[in-house]
């Protein structure tokens, strides 16, 4: 038996319906008994929804009104009543059995699983398999439309039955015309017959992806660099909260079906979430559902959804050795991370920390420590737990001792595992250093200004998709007013776009009136914020800083000389790489650093291989996960560039890169005096190196903190 099934949500109708995250406020159904091509009772159930402020469309449509609503039951209730009334009928029609059959896959998909998650209730068993009435048509007529154009309404003029939609209410002619369309493929010059149900995955499967059947590579991934993803099936999640785990992830995609294996949380330079994760689906039908959830809520947050490329997909999660293989091959397991562990750390002493009522799977063959490449242990380790109760008994755990330190536990992933085992926290430098120069070019006339003159913008709120050009159209007649090279996008530490871009006016007047025109303007579907700054502020937010309406706040970065490279202000002829040559010069962005020394000095403007995009001095630092301490990760200057900064303003700077260590974590009571026996037996800078760093009277300040000391 088949139990036809149609619904409604308080918002979008037809293609987009559950595109909105709007709740459901109409279930229609009515079983039909394929082989006696009899039929039950005809039901209709309205569903109380907790927000009843119904769109214009779905009052158009569906002619509900939020008072009629406000007398249902809620969806809890109505699903009860839903299986009691199909007991019932089946009962009637001497039948036990029966599969769903809706109009298209996005009420059961994109309505019912979402919703019924995110209110914590079970759907019942009949929910995960369903028959597309769209496909199953198709099959039985391959003349008529596409599945993806196919209505109820166009199956029923197809063949030829009536669609006077006014003659019934709303859902009931809906219901009664699929059930039309199912006899007319039932009968003797078609006998259709279904067989291949949709189904919906009861639970997200964990694990590496698919490891190969072949003995020989068993140790081997099948996303493995080697091997390809179809970027169709693949997708970018922004947004997450750092807590999130795979399985989180899996249930914001509640009714689609993602591939074993297919989530991957991205990690940034430390090592640590930084609120992105791939997912892959089974199929590229199930990726664009996903992607229909473009803003929908996880929690209090909203999370955009973008197509992604299985290139990207195998960078995160592809890739593997025999020691993460073998240690993933267990399928079915809970990872559960420990951070901050001794470096004197044995198997033993993890085993003993999480006791006996968290039984590690397969004992210390479930505990999978983490090196850097000369063996160094990093301090963290993944464990394995057959299920979630010990997994949960060893989350307790979080924060207490072992030796004499404490110890953070948070769930995690096989993509995880094989991002912090294998690039030991991407040990090399995530922006890549400076092309060969090659072909010599005539400076630009202009430069970044560091003045207190506002003469320039700071857009906020960019589209991540958008380029140069869609900053030029934005800005309309003014594009005109901008300097030559005078627009500056900054990217983050993963050399994607902020969201940001600041841009050089050729005065202030021209600055004023385009954040006057411009302001909250819209730009592809986002509203753009545009403020007035000086060159000074635009400076100090590429250097690492933030601006807002409170003032200036400095960069993380402790020194001005451990930021990132600014590629500028050094005595030699500019140069710019012969691929950048093909560009037009508007393409070029250059990014300089006025010497402050010498106003006359020359300056360089580097620009990188790929000329459209700039690796801006912008670094964003992304939270770690709960509790976690933050780090920052510094890329040092070419040394040729350190030598001819020195050269060209004799500024004294520090001697060669890494004469600086940072200490964290020091008792609030040291002095100098504990700090150089900590150090003792190692050679230190002599007293007359503190002259070489030159501090504002702010990072002065902070360093004479006792929290934190940085040593030469």
């Amino acid at each position: 038996s088949l139990v036809v099934l149609f619904g409604a949500t308080a918002g979008a109708y037809g293609a987009k319906l559950g595109s909105d995250e709007r709740e459901l406020i109409l279930l229609v159904w009515q079983v039909v008994d394929l082989h006696s091509k009899k039929v039950g009772t005809l039901h209709k159930s309205l569903v109380k929804a907790d927000n009843l402020d119904l769109s214009d469309q779905c009052r158009e449509v569906s002619g509900l009104t939020p008072e009629g609503l406000g007398k249902a039951e809620p969806l809890d209730r109505v699903l009860q009543q839903f299986s009691q009334l199909i007991s019932s009928d089946l009962k009637v029609l001497g039948r036990s059995s029966y599969t769903l059959c809706s109009d298209g896959q996005l009420l059961i998909r994109q309505v019912l699983h979402p919703e019924t998650s995110k209110k914590n209730f079970l759907l019942s068993d009949c929910f995960y398999s369903f028959y597309d009435l769209r496909k199953e048509f198709h099959t039985c007529y391959p003349s008529s439309a596409t599945v993806k154009d196919q209505t109820i309404k166009t199956m029923a003029e197809y063949l030829g039955l009536g669609t006077d939609e006014t003659e019934e209410d709303f859902g009931v002619w809906q219901v009664k015309t699929m059930v039309a369309i199912i006899f007319s493929m039932l009968s003797e010059s078609c006998n259709h017959i279904f067989t291949e149900p949709e189904t919906v995955k009861y639970k997200y499967e964990t694990g590496p992806c698919l490891l190969l059947a072949s003995f020989f590579f068993f140790f081997f991934l099948c996303s493995s660099k080697s091997e390809t993803v179809d970027s169709e099936t693949v997708i970018r999640a922004r947004g997450l909260p750092w807590q999130s785990s795979d399985q989180d992830i899996a249930r914001f995609f509640k009714g689609l079906n993602i591939a074993k294996g297919g989530v991957a949380l991205c990690l940034n330079a430390q090592g640590r979430r930084n609120g992105e994760a791939l997912v892959r689906f089974v199929n590229s039908e199930q990726r664009d559902l996903a992607l229909e959830r473009h803003k929908h809520h996880m929690g209090s947050r909203y999370i955009e959804v973008y197509k992604a490329t299985g290139e990207e997909f195998l960078k995160i999660a592809g890739g593997t050795s025999n020691e993460v293989a073998q240690f993933l091959s267990k399928e079915n397991q809970v990872i559960i991370r420990m951070r901050g562990l001794p470096f004197t750390a044995t198997q033993e002493d993890v085993l003993g920390f999480l006791g006996p009522e968290c039984p590690v799977t397969g004992g210390k063959e479930g505990l999978l420590f983490v090196k850097y490449p000369d063996g160094r242990p990093t301090g963290d380790a993944f464990v394995l737990f057959s299920c979630e109760e010990y997994a949960q008994n060893a989350l307790k755990k979080h924060k207490e001792i072992l030796g004499k330190r404490y110890i953070e536990l948070f769930r995690s992933t096989a993509a995880e595992v094989q991002q912090v085992v294998l690039n030991r926290y991407m040990s090399t430098p995530l922006i890549p250093t400076l092309p060969t120069p090659i072909i010599p070019v005539i400076p630009p006339p202009y430069t970044i200004a560091t003045g207190s003159i506002r003469d320039c913008v700071r857009l906020r709120g960019l589209p991540y998709t958008a380029g140069i050009d869609d900053i030029l159209e934005f800005m309309g007649d003014a594009t005109a007013d901008i300097k030559p090279h005078g627009v500056h996008m900054v990217l983050n530490q993963q050399g994607r776009p902020s969201g940001d871009a600041f841009i050089q006016m050729k005065s202030a007047d021209k600055a004023f009136m385009v954040a006057q025109k411009c302001h909250k303007k819209m730009m592809k579907d986002r509203y753009v914020e545009v403020f007035q700054c000086s060159g000074e502020e635009m400076n100090f937010v590429l250097m690492g800083g933030t601006l807002n309406r409170s003032g200036l706040s400095p960069p993380p970065c402790k020194l001005p000389c451990l930021s990132p490279p600014a590629y500028a202000a050094f005595q030699t002829a500019a140069v710019i790489p012969a691929e950048a040559a093909l560009y037009q010069p508007q393409a070029l962005l250059p990014t300089t650093r006025t010497p402050q020394a010498s106003a006359a000095a020359p300056t360089v403007t580097y620009y990188p291989a790929q000329a459209a995009q700039l690796y801006m001095n912008y670094t964003a630092y992304y939270p770690s996960p709960p509790v976690s301490p933050t780090t920052v990760g510094y890329i040092a200057a070419p040394p040729g560039a350190v030598a001819a900064a020195a050269t060209a303003t004799h500024t004294p700077i520090l001697p060669q890169p890494g004469a600086l260590v940072r200490m964290q974590g020091l008792p609030y009571n040291t002095g100098m005096k504990e700090i150089l026996s900590f150090f003792q037996g190692y050679q230190y800078a002599p007293d007359d190196y503190n002259g070489l760093i030159q501090l504002s009277d702010q990072a002065r300040s902070v360093l004479q903190a006792p929290k934190e000391w940085v040593c030469l």
